[in-house]
């Protein structure tokens, strides 16, 4: 008898904490209704996806499938939210308060979502090229290096448009190739804000419970105060570690790489475009113009104290001008600023992934994908 008390007694508590945040969702989104894009009951769902056949993805988060919105015939991607991404609602509400209100050529649109006690999705616009990672990522050049700047910038606009253009700055937490979807003319637009916080622009400080990301588009402060606060400048190291992988056309920890000086891709270039030795000079000048531009501007942004990073506004500027008027940066590196050579490992990747696993990122942090 005491074994079924204490069974009901259970299910009971397990019922009331998910009614309370079913509660406090729909609370929230009848707020939002008024202001925000079109809530649809999961039936529309089902008929616009027509019953989910074409599926797009999947990651941590659930599953995206292709469908069409009507009238018109417009293509749409529609995130169903399973498992833990919708248990306490919060990455829903995140992506929904953040993306819901905001229109920018390089912002993906939110065109409207659902949400009926615990099945929820998300209904965006169809970019029908895919992710940038698997273009940069590619055996092959997918880009020119006029078409990679150009990127770069819209995304570089993208991002500072959610600094600067929102009545609330809004932070993303994780950007990376991933996140960074093309339309069908390669434009790119920032996707993906479950991890995204809204912060009051006078607001320097950003709460220790903001630590989530990729490891290895962490910031430094994001593992530990003494780099710096969390703000912004959070983003622009992240945008750094993509220019980089966009310029070498790699990921920037390669542990396969043929020769393990190269295993780091940051520090290796960086050296390379430093170093005076007869055999490094001719590596550069065989570089193009804008390849140096990117990897510069690069460094710039993954500068491990936040106060020694550009603004996403400044990065902006660097993108649109010459190469001619960059400056190298001092070395953003965990090692002796007068130590040139590149070392057969490189520990901030090591300490990175120690932290982040005591600090516990979760997996689903890793692979979130629109």
């Amino acid at each position: 008898m005491k074994v079924a008390i204490k069974v009901l007694m259970f299910l009971a508590q397990k019922y009331w904490k998910t009614r309370i945040t079913i509660d406090a969702v729909e609370k929230f989104l009848q707020m939002q209704q008024m202001i925000g894009p079109t809530r649809y009951a999961y039936t529309d769902i089902v008929a616009l996806t027509s019953h989910f056949r074409d599926k797009l993805g999947q990651g941590g988060y659930g599953s995206v499938f292709k469908g069409v919105l009507l009238p018109g015939n417009v293509n749409i991607a529609v995130k169903m939210l399973e498992g833990s991404s919708n248990c306490n609602g919060e990455d829903f509400i995140s992506e929904v308060s953040t993306i819901g209100r905001i229109h920018h050529v390089n912002v993906v649109r939110l065109v409207g979502f659902c949400s009926e006690e615990m099945r929820r999705a998300l209904v965006y616009e169809y970019m029908p090229r895919g992710s940038l990672d698997k273009y940069i990522f590619s055996a092959q050049k997918s880009f020119s290096w006029d078409k990679l700047n150009e990127i770069a910038l819209g995304t570089a606009r993208g991002i500072n448009y959610l600094h600067q253009g929102c009545e609330m700055q809004i932070l993303h937490f994780d950007i990376k190739p991933h996140n960074i979807l093309l339309d069908n003319n390669f434009v790119p637009k920032v996707a993906d804000f479950g991890l995204a916080k809204l912060y009051p622009r006078d607001n320097s400080f950003v709460p220790s419970n903001a630590l989530r990301g990729t490891v290895g588009y962490i910031a430094p402060e994001m593992i530990s105060r003494s780099f710096g606060t969390i703000s912004s400048k959070s983003d622009v190291y992240s945008f750094g570690m993509l220019l980089l992988e966009m310029a070498g056309g790699r990921r920037n920890a390669d542990p396969n790489a043929a020769n393990s000086s190269q295993s780091y891709y940051p520090s290796w270039v960086y050296d390379k475009l430093t170093a005076q030795e007869a055999d490094a000079i001719s590596l550069v000048a065989d570089m193009h113009e804008l390849e140096r531009k990117l990897c510069i501007v690069g460094l710039w942004c993954i500068q491990m104290k936040s106060h020694d990073r550009p603004t996403m506004s400044e990065v902006i500027e660097m993108l649109e001008g010459g190469f001619d008027g960059l400056q190298m940066p001092s070395r953003p590196f965990f090692c002796d600023d007068e130590h040139t050579a590149v070392p057969d490992s490189y520990p901030l990747l090591s300490e990175l992934t120690e932290i982040s696993a005591e600090d516990e990122i979760s997996d689903s942090y890793v692979s979130r994908v629109l």
